[in-house]
């Protein structure tokens, strides 16, 4: 798929330190920054507390800890539900509750959610009260089952609520109405964060750690869990999260970082001194997460909790082996699914749906995320992958999606429309702007797939379904240096709505030679003349295009980075998209 190299307007320029690298004012500018204390990232920086339900579930939790009550944690089994159920066990425990444990839902026998089951196995430890992380605001019944049994239940979630909340004795999340916290960006474990940090507060007031001789948790102890968590579930990057993820990063560089995280960053081959945000996303969230798509997530809670560098050690490197194999499966569900659309586009080239719908009763649950994910950016069109998930009580076929958008179509809320229009369609669904999961029965797979292809045409036009790259510009063969290359890789935290700085222009092409079978190596020019030389990779190119003998010149969309070897450093592009001009 060929793509639209566009570059970011600047409305005005604001008026930064001179400082500043004049590169780095423009970029800035271009993502909305108005201020030099929107790069600020001191915790003071934190937006207050002011969250809707936060005295009900502090007042709660405060009683619960002086009352020395059982807790149980309900988490979700992903990277933000496994940073935020570590969190929350090892904050209540250090405040001095050490009756306080964790559950995670098998997603292969109960699915998402504090679900009624959920609670039933959560009933057979005898809890006082539960608490939801990273879910919740959805699970009517399973609360509703809880406060049956005489548990107090405390929602902490981030997901965007539907048309009725659960009967919680107290909910905390940005996202539910009436909330005034301006971010609605948080992700599960920045909320139970600002929840602990709450508690822990209430509790000094009561005089708690005093009387109780513990020693104070400092809160900020816990911001590498925040940092992982909250980069790992690309919610958008705003000021505040920005903050989280700085100071998380701030004490991992300083060697302030717990054995599980440590251990997953050996495991990724990063050094914790150097590490970058990014590094949460592509390193750690990939072999923390294929713990919950393929076995248990509380592998991956378990290693963020422990506290012995060898226990931790060996427990990344099973989550390694994980990710492995997560990675075998996905390359034969995603060959599977290209053969399916490749008949599609056979029979004409104009046909594939602008809402893809795909389903194989072999493909793994686990795994269909990532395939929709691949298949999105593929064709740049929303997509939703489906697999099996066994009958129903009433004996019915069962299908499990989940879905993956492309920008200017809300996922949640184009389910939200085809509930409303097609009552009979699915049966729960939930989610973000981007990302989404969903069920329905096997039998309604074909009607929602031509209501989703309907709700996708309804709100996008052709145009949206051309990828877009979004360039800061051309550089200048003097901004080719180490100098500006680290200091655009320090000047984050980049990623999700604040994206690291990407450039395009054209270049000589003198060199190239494919390595691993699928990245592209390559030495380039700026001029025709090679005076100045530059080493470039573009990952997974397609090895029919690509190398390419007779291209001679290329249009590039790139990152300015740097590479390490042996101690050598030196500058690297790392090509997001590639194009042969002659």
């Amino acid at each position: 798929m060929q793509k639209i190299i566009r570059r970011r307007n600047i409305e005005q320029l604001t008026s930064f330190d001179q400082t500043i690298h004049p590169l780095l004012q423009r970029i800035y500018s271009a993502r909305g920054i108005q201020s030099e204390h929107e790069l600020q990232y001191q915790l003071a920086q934190l937006l207050k507390p002011n969250f809707k339900g936060l005295q009900e579930a502090v007042s709660l939790l405060a009683d619960a800890v002086v009352a020395q009550a059982k807790i149980i944690i309900v988490g979700d089994f992903d990277a933000d539900g496994a940073t935020s159920s570590a969190l929350g066990v090892l904050a209540l425990r250090a405040m001095g509750l050490p009756s306080v444990d964790f559950l995670v839902p098998n997603r292969f026998e109960y699915g998402y959610g504090l679900t009624p089951e959920i609670v039933a196995v959560a009933a057979a430890q005898h809890p006082d009260l539960i608490i939801t992380v990273d879910n919740g605001i959805s699970s009517i019944e399973g609360v509703a089952a809880a406060r049956e049994l005489g548990i107090t239940v405390i929602v902490t979630d981030h997901h965007l609520p539907g048309s009725e909340l659960p009967d919680a004795d107290a909910i905390v999340n940005p996202n539910q109405p009436g909330c005034e916290f301006p971010s609605k960006n948080l992700a599960g474990v920045g909320v139970i964060f600002y929840v602990m940090n709450a508690l822990r507060a209430e509790l000094r007031q009561m005089g708690w750690f005093e009387e109780s001789g513990i020693a104070e948790p400092n809160m900020a102890s816990f911001l590498d869990l925040v940092a992982l968590g909250t980069v790992a579930d690309v919610v958008p990057l705003d000021h505040n999260n920005r903050i989280l993820v700085a100071q998380g990063l701030l004490r991992i560089r300083a060697g302030a970082v717990r054995p599980g995280i440590k251990a997953l960053l050996e495991i990724a081959g990063k050094q914790s001194h150097k590490i970058i945000a990014s590094d949460f996303g592509f390193a750690l969230g990939p072999r923390l997460n294929a713990a919950g798509r393929l076995d248990d997530m509380s592998l991956g809670i378990q290693c963020l909790m422990c506290d012995s560098e060898s226990l931790a050690r060996e427990m990344a490197m099973q989550m390694d082996e994980l990710n492995r194999d997560r990675k075998a499966i996905e390359t034969g569900m995603q060959q599977e699914a290209m053969v399916m659309l490749q008949k599609v586009l056979s029979a004409d080239e104009n046909s594939l749906p602008w809402g893809v719908c795909l389903f194989d009763e072999s493909w793994h649950q686990g795994v269909i995320g990532i395939l929709a994910s691949r298949i999105k950016d593929k064709y740049h069109r929303p997509t939703i992958v489906f697999a099996d998930a066994g009958e129903s009580e009433n004996g019915e076929a069962q299908i499990k999606g989940s879905a993956r958008s492309i920008s200017g179509f809300h996922i949640r809320d184009a389910l939200d429309a085809i509930a409303t229009r097609y009552p009979h369609l699915l049966q729960k669904f939930g989610g973000h702007a981007m990302a989404a999961g969903m069920s329905l029965t096997r039998e309604n797979f074909t009607a929602f797939a031509a209501a989703f292809d309907e709700e996708v045409r309804r709100q996008l036009t052709d145009e949206d379904l051309s990828a877009l790259v979004m360039s800061d510009g051309e550089l200048q063969g003097q901004d080719f240096n180490l100098t500006l290359a680290q200091q655009l890789r320090e000047s984050g935290p980049w990623g999700q709505h604040f994206p690291e700085p990407v450039f395009d222009g054209e270049f000589y092409l003198l060199q190239q030679k494919l390595l691993g079978d699928k990245h592209l190596k390559m030495t380039l020019s700026a001029d025709a003349e090679g005076q100045q030389l530059i080493d470039a990779i573009a990952f997974n190119v397609d090895p029919k295009q690509w190398p390419n003998t007779q291209t001679k010149k290329v249009k590039l969309a790139y990152k300015l980075d740097v590479n390490e070897y042996r101690g050598n450093k030196t500058v690297q592009l790392m090509v997001d998209y590639i194009e042969a001009i002659h």
